[in-house]
């Protein structure tokens, strides 16, 4: 009979991070929409799941151990050296990353909160000090009070733009004071993993703001825009030493051969996925209007979702979506966060937020 109990002594920090709350997955069988992990509603293009069926037959032999083919077509969709690109599975993981490569014991990391979840349990498996600070009351990033909590212990500051989960887009003007204020020693962290969703005309252009920062490492994906979000790719833009040293703490082969094919065959489908991203934003936009007209305060969003500063309602109000067939991701106490779907889905929510 096997004990419950071990004596295995797990690491306190590793006893004491808080879980990472995924997006509920619909049961099998069960008829509902799913908008609780900001997936893209659509499958990937055609010619993507062709360039991945294409190479499944050689899932038998390693992938290109650090994807350098996929860093050289990035580094020339965005006009920079393929040594400034670092593949990796996912953006969480250039996140994981990054806070490794910058971060030693004892030193903070000032960010956003509420922003995404990852950032706090990337901070503490670095053996770093979060510094969180709070988001302005429309949702937007406070960048004036993340500049003010920046002190001699500080490594890093993490910039959310679009903010998940609350939606509103960083402006050029107010980043660039930020940067004035921060040290150059300091590294600024900035995630745009819903980049493509973007039509704020305020918004940073991030490629332009890394070749004018040294300091500035990019977080992207392929996961959101692409609809790549099972096969796991993302990466880190820096400028050379900074991806240098990012690159060093990336597993060997950790983007899968598949991943790396779908992503290049993405590359080649601009105009396409473009169209697909245009359609998600028009749905957002019907969607944000037709709150508005209920009477909801919504933030700004430029990404994939809205969120619902719903408060101490914000349980009842997950449990009447999930009766009615839509899975949304709640943070208990503050509000929902609701993926932009199908039309379907957009109209099944509206009937919903209808009733307040």
């Amino acid at each position: 009979m096997l004990h419950d109990v071990s004596r295995v002594q797990i690491r306190p920090t590793i006893a004491a991070l808080p879980d990472y709350v995924p997006g509920t997955a619909v049961p099998v069988g069960a008829q509902a929409f799913k908008l609780s992990a900001n997936e893209n509603p659509y499958p990937p293009l055609p010619s993507v799941v062709a360039a991945v069926a294409d190479a499944a037959v050689d899932v038998n032999r390693y992938p290109d151990m650090l994807a350098d083919e996929l860093s050289r077509a990035l580094g020339v969709a965005l006009g920079v050296g393929p040594e400034q690109v670092v593949p990796t599975a996912g953006s969480v993981s250039a996140l994981h990353h990054a806070v490794n490569a910058f971060c030693d014991p004892g030193d903070e990391v000032v960010l956003p909160w509420r922003s995404f979840e990852a950032y706090p349990i990337a901070i503490a498996l670095a053996g770093a000090q979060a510094v969180p600070v709070p988001l302005a009351d429309d949702g937007r990033l406070d960048l004036p009070a993340l500049a003010a909590a920046v002190t001699e212990r500080t490594r890093m500051v993490m910039v959310c733009s679009p903010n998940n989960p609350t939606g509103p887009a960083v402006h050029a003007a107010e980043l660039e004071t930020l940067l004035a204020a921060v040290p150059d020693d300091v590294v600024v962290l900035y995630d745009e993993a819903y980049l493509e969703f973007v039509r704020d005309p305020q918004a940073v252009d991030g490629v332009a703001l890394l070749a004018a920062h040294p300091n500035v490492v990019l977080l992207r994906t392929f996961s959101k825009a692409y609809g790549l979000a099972g096969l796991r790719v993302g990466y880190a833009v820096a400028r050379a030493r900074l991806a240098a040293a990012v690159r060093k703490t990336v597993t060997p082969f950790e983007v899968s051969s598949l991943a790396q094919r779908a992503a290049l065959a993405s590359l080649q489908s601009t105009a396409e996925l473009t169209r697909r991203v245009d359609r998600v934003v028009a749905e957002r936009t019907r969607l944000v209007d037709a709150l508005h007209t209920q009477g909801w305060t919504v933030p700004d969003t430029q990404a994939n979702f809205v969120w619902l500063p719903l408060g101490d309602r914000t349980a009842a109000f997950t449990d009447r979506c999930a009766a009615a067939g839509l899975v949304v991701r709640p943070f208990a106490g503050e509000g929902v966060r609701i993926t932009v779907g199908e039309p379907e889905a957009t109209d099944l929510l509206l009937t919903i937020t209808a009733g307040g």
